[in-house]
């Protein structure tokens, strides 16, 4: 029998479903935010990122959960949407008070760095509507039994931006497994969403609660012994030539805490400078593990959304093809590929993904 039960595609109108917010992204290009005489704009957010790239990438059928304050920038973030293709269908509009002291949407100024300087993320998110988000918003049982759904991700940011969001996280991922739906979660620990409201102790009580009713639990080594206080122990600098069964007992001790995670995938990275990374993936499944392809000295344009890119590569290997090997391959050179190009989300093609994959070099294509 699968290690995971996935609903057939016929039966469900959306492959994957995103709980979480999006803002809108300020990006100065090769300035800094606080000289700039002007911005490009993209829409991002860690959850809405998966389904965006499992919609562009990989062609599947996704929706995103969230809400916005009904006004010209919630709708130019609705056009957004809209492009990556992605069904609104689940988007709630909340009245705008025309100033905002109630509800706003939320905007994220974002400077991509350059060599010795590292990228900076500066959140504009205060009342926004996805963090007035409570339970009872969704009909999970008319979304996942009568609509249908295969799948639902979501993740850390969202739980952290209220004292409502991990209610309703809780509550959705409660009846997702209720109704046979398989549930990822990003553990994607931000310290400054948490530094208000008890920090990482907060984050620890409301994650660890959340990770009951996980299926597939993703994060980095700083997110798994942040969220779930599981530590990593004999690492160095280079996370590409250490020895990996530092983090295969890091798993290990995951899987044993929470018997209910049938897969754990972790991203590897070493950041030489904000333009060189090393990079890589490892993935656990069956009591197996498997690591992607390693990417030495991978040159990075722009890294934000590259953790949520490896997500939809997995998710896509895992509801597609049925094989963690091939999953974290596809997770590692998604990621990969997200990040050398601007945005939070990514402009990779399934097939430039495949060709990496399989060692594809970056000579010219005609």
């Amino acid at each position: 029998m699968p290690t995971l039960q996935i609903k057939p595609a016929s039966a469900c109108k959306f492959d994957v479903l995103a709980l979480g917010e999006i803002m809108l992204r300020f990006d100065p290009g090769e300035g800094r935010i606080r000289c700039a005489r002007e911005f490009k704009v993209w829409e991002g957010g860690g959850e809405y990122n998966v389904a965006r790239g499992l919609r562009r990438c990989f062609g599947l059928r996704t929706a995103v959960c969230t809400a916005f304050a009904d006004n010209d920038v919630g709708r130019l973030i609705e056009d957004f949407i809209l492009q990556g293709g992605v069904a609104t269908d689940y988007i709630k509009w909340m009245p705008y008070d025309g100033v905002g002291r109630n509800v706003r949407n939320g905007l994220n100024f974002t400077e991509r760095g350059f060599g010795v300087r590292g990228a900076v993320g500066i959140p504009d998110r205060g009342h926004t509507a996805a963090s007035l988000l409570k339970p009872g918003d969704f009909d999970w049982d008319e979304i996942f039994a009568k609509t249908g759904a295969r799948w639902l991700h979501t993740g850390g940011i969202f739980a952290a931006l209220s004292a409502t969001t991990p209610k309703l996280v809780i509550e959705a991922v409660q009846k997702a497994k209720e109704h046979g739906v398989i549930v990822s979660y990003d553990l994607n620990y931000r310290p400054s969403l948490w530094k208000s409201i008890g920090g990482q102790a907060h984050a620890q009580e409301v994650n660890k609660e959340i990770a009951k009713y996980v299926d597939v639990m993703i994060g980095n080594e700083e997110d798994f012994t942040a969220c779930l206080g599981l530590e990593v122990e004999g690492t160095d600098e280079n996370l590409l030539e250490l020895d990996v069964r530092a983090f295969q007992g890091m798993i290990q001790a995951a899987v044993q805490t929470y018997p209910n995670f049938k897969v754990v995938a972790t991203t590897l990275r070493a950041a030489k400078t904000a333009t060189l990374n090393d990079w890589a993936a490892i993935c656990w499944m069956d009591g197996r593990f498997y690591e992607s392809r390693k990417y030495p000295d991978l040159e990075i344009l722009d890294r934000v959304g590259g953790g949520d890119s490896f997500a939809s590569g997995l998710i896509y290997g895992l509801l597609e093809k049925g094989d963690p090997e091939r999953a974290v391959h596809y997770g590692a050179a998604h990621g990969a590929l997200a990040m050398t190009t601007p945005g939070d989300t990514s402009m990779a093609s399934k097939i430039e993904v495949e060709r990496l994959m399989k060692g594809g070099s970056a000579r010219v294509q005609r």
